[in-house]
């Protein structure tokens, strides 16, 4: 390895751009190239951050040490797999792969090769989860929403493991429960796949969960609610806001006695914290903040939704 971690993103997109600049400002990281199958992106890339093009996954293998993956979700598996296997630490963004079985795999290769595996559910690394969490220990009912309008970016899958999957992974990190039963349905509304889904989630912890995510919206929404003995917490991941009622004594005829507290922490670039965590695992060899075996927690309980919406529509 050489003095600085030889990186590089393949994938350019809307999101891969956001990750080779991370790289390009990191001090312990040198952005080696930029790799799309679309050459009028990496070209366009690698100019902007003045590295060289690569139009094959290939051709980076013996030139990285660590790379991030930002590609369409069907591409994850063969490409992490492919670096994986040549020695090199990954961070793929979420979906992690189209199915747990690809996760499991990966994550066994990961383990094998003493190998950094990272996956992008990037509201892990956003200040207001961040804070939050500290302030969670015993959440009975949650309630998400994430709701954006339609981009024809991610379009491959379904909104489930396109934009619920976040909710779904914050999920398992809050509850550190197995998930007893699953009630879903969704629906198609511009693509093939189902663009709107509710999902009722009820865990062995005896917490219930009440998640919504649709990509058809007229505006964009990303809030969590969590009720737990004697609290209320609400985060907008958007704004950053958060908003805690605590019950502070017993109610009395002419006192209500909760106390409503309410901040706005300062937002952080939750892409850039992601990428420093993942170098700082690598280089400092520790456990890295979302490693691939949660991620395949998420994609099993997605496909128990995704199951559950299709036993509706048969």
């Amino acid at each position: 390895m050489t003095s600085k971690l030889r990186t590089a993103v393949v994938g350019v997109g809307y999101l891969g751009r956001f990750h080779a600049q991370k790289y390009k400002q990191l001090p312990d990281t040198e952005l080696v190239g930029v790799c799309d199958l679309n050459p009028d992106n990496a070209r366009k890339i690698a100019e902007e951050l003045q590295v060289p093009a690569f139009f094959n996954a290939q051709e980076l293998i013996g030139k990285v040490d660590a790379v991030s993956i930002a590609s369409t979700t069907r591409t994850h598996y063969e490409l992490t797999k492919l670096f994986l296997e040549n020695g090199v630490h990954v961070l793929v963004e979420k979906p992690m792969t189209l199915k747990s079985t690809e996760g499991e795999e990966l994550c066994q290769i990961a383990k094998s090769k003493k190998l950094k595996l990272q996956v992008g559910h990037v509201e892990r690394f956003n200040s207001a989860f961040v804070a939050a969490q500290e302030k969670l220990n015993n959440p009975l009912f949650i309630e998400a929403h994430r709701l954006a309008p339609f981009k024809p970016r991610s379009t491959d899958v379904d909104v489930i493991l396109d934009v619920m999957i976040h909710d779904l992974d914050v999920l398992m990190a809050l509850v550190k429960s197995k998930a007893k039963s699953v009630s879903a349905v969704g629906v198609p509304v511009i693509t093939g796949h189902t663009d709107i889904a509710n999902a009722r989630i009820e865990f062995e912890s005896g917490c219930v969960a009440n998640v919504t995510a649709s990509r058809v919206s007229m505006y964009s929404t990303r809030k969590f609610r969590v009720f737990q003995p004697d609290q209320y917490l609400s985060i907008d991941f958007e704004k950053g806001d958060i908003s805690l009622i605590t019950k502070v004594g017993e109610w009395e005829q002419d006192k209500i006695p909760l106390e409503n507290q309410m901040w706005n922490l300062k937002k952080t670039d939750a892409i850039l914290e992601e990428t420093k965590a993942f170098v700082d695992a690598i280089l400092k060899n520790k456990p890295v903040p979302v490693p691939g075996e949660d991620a395949v927690k998420a994609l099993k309980l997605a496909e128990r939704i995704l199951e559950d919406i299709q036993r509706r529509h048969v």
